[in-house]
């Protein structure tokens, strides 16, 4: 989508669709001179109660008297003049792009101005008005023969008073970065595991590194990963054909010396559940398990586009979870590359027995924070629903900037609480420790397995098994928590 800012007068634009938001009371400065321009068509059609001014709701003219403009599309803003809440602007968002795909128009001209929300600023009404627009126009169509025509538009215009520029500019910077980051996600989510394999991911990796001056990719094969005592992350990929990849890619922009913050991604390219086989309802979908890893990636491009001085290492853990003759066994017992003994009672969690290796190796790195991000638990489901990121920490400051980031973002997240009370359930009687605790609080004791590994440094994990992808008619990759992440990036500059 090309997206251009601009400033002029509303009613002058000469454009394919031109997108005001109205009130009831107090029509705001460029519905009154559309109004006078169509010689009253525009209250007219509002005194009608043709447009319910609840906000979220719109109305498409296409015959606007004497004006420059093909059609115009009118956004609900409320019964009077005061800023919507986020919720609402979350709706008016939504609404907008539904308008925009079915409309014929391929260029629109949105006017800024008219949009007012609760305690933000145009900068962060810019930055979610582009992302939305970018959300909702990516289609994923590599494998379809027949694509179709897709939707006309082409061209978005930002329309805006010219001492408001720099900041539209900004916000535009923002969102596209951003929403092209999370669309980098989804298409990586999206993708079936017999061409999104670990290699895949690490070609990937490297071929970011080719384009980009500023990062450096290296990837960790299994031999390597044997000789560094990793037996906890291959013990993951031992029952399939696709070898394990360990992905750092290492973004310099930062400070000569300046500790790094490293975010990792569970890249589980395919999860059957290993010999504690998953059913066979609805598993085609585990081919998702890799969106913790598909959200570095796109944080990783995000940062780069909007040449970050920071430095952020992006390291994937990708492994592919099989049965096989060659597969772990409930029972088994496997040394991590930190010491630890691990008993697997249960091959289906998979993904703390490649990040625990990869919070080890993370160490090597003195980072400032290690944030994990990883569809771990079915239980976080149960607890946040589809809505909600969960959030479990060593570190209250960085649990705080995440909370604050995901607040910001509109990607929200939720801290649920952790202890020791919680660890004792990962007790065995055969190792250090069981990789799995028991029913209850399996999120909490997911992320109690964790900790144990990122004793070194800050640490928090996101469990986004709930919020990475769509089922059902929607079905697909979110590209969350990209938007939460980027956000607190751009809070440490």
């Amino acid at each position: 989508m090309e997206f251009v800012v601009k400033s002029g007068a509303a009613e002058k634009q000469k454009t394919a669709c031109l997108v005001i938001g109205v009130h009831k009371k107090n029509l705001p400065a460029s519905a009154t001179a559309i109004d006078s321009l169509t010689e009253g068509y525009l209250s007219a059609v509002l005194k009608r109660g043709d447009l319910d001014f609840k906000p979220g709701h719109s109305l498409m003219l296409l015959h606007t008297h004497h004006a420059p403009f093909e059609r115009l599309l009118l956004l609900a803003m409320g019964e009077s003049n005061k800023p919507l809440t986020e919720a609402e602007f979350k709706k008016l968002t939504g609404n907008l792009t539904s308008q925009l795909k079915t409309a014929k128009s391929k260029e629109t001209t949105i006017a800024l101005e008219d949009l007012s929300v609760e305690g933000k600023s145009l900068q962060w009404i810019t930055r979610q008005l582009v992302e939305a627009i970018e959300y909702a126009f990516y289609e994923f169509t590599q494998f379809k023969n027949d694509t179709g025509k897709g939707p006309s538009l082409k061209k978005v215009v930002l329309l805006a008073d010219r001492k408001n520029a720099e900041d539209v500019k900004s916000g535009l910077a923002h969102g596209q970065a951003i929403g092209n980051g999370r669309n980098v996600a989804r298409t990586l989510g999206n993708l079936p595991g017999n061409i999104c394999h670990p290699t895949y991911l690490a070609d990937e990796a490297k071929a970011l590194a080719k384009k980009h001056a500023k990062l450096t990719t290296k990837v960790l094969n299994e031999k390597q990963m044997t000789d560094l005592g990793m037996s906890s992350l291959l013990s993951v990929s031992a029952g399939s054909e696709q070898e394990a990849r360990l992905i750092c890619m290492e973004f310099k922009n930062g400070k000569r010396g300046a500790k790094p913050l490293i975010l990792l991604g569970k890249g589980i390219t395919f999860d059957t559940g290993g010999i504690s086989l998953k059913p066979g309802a609805a598993m085609d979908e585990m081919k998702f398990d890799m969106c913790g890893a598909a959200s570095v990636f796109g944080v990783m491009n995000a940062i780069i586009e909007l040449d970050l001085p920071i430095n952020v290492i992006g390291m994937v853990a990708a492994a592919e979870n099989m049965p096989s003759g060659k597969a772990s066994r409930p029972g088994d017992i496997v040394t991590s590359m930190s010491g630890k003994t691990i008993e697997i009672l249960n091959t289906d969690a998979e993904g703390r027995l490649v990040l625990c290796d990869a919070l080890t190796y993370a160490e090597r790195y003195k980072p400032e924070a290690v944030i994990d991000i990883a569809t771990l638990t079915g239980a976080c489901i149960v607890a946040l629903g589809h809505h909600t990121t969960g959030l479990l920490s060593n570190n209250e400051p960085l649990t705080e900037e995440l909370l604050s980031a995901s607040k910001e973002a509109m990607d929200r997240a939720w801290q649920l609480p952790m202890g020791e009370e919680y660890a004792q359930q990962l007790d065995s009687n055969f190792a250090d420790m069981a990789n799995i605790g028991g029913p209850g609080a399996g999120t909490i004791t997911a992320a109690c397995f964790l900790a144990k590994f990122a004793e070194a440094y800050p640490w928090a994990h996101l469990d986004i098994a709930g919020t990475a992808w769509k089922s059902g008619k929607d079905k697909g990759a979110t590209g969350r928590p990209v938007p939460m992440l980027v956000q607190y990036l751009l809070n440490k500059i």
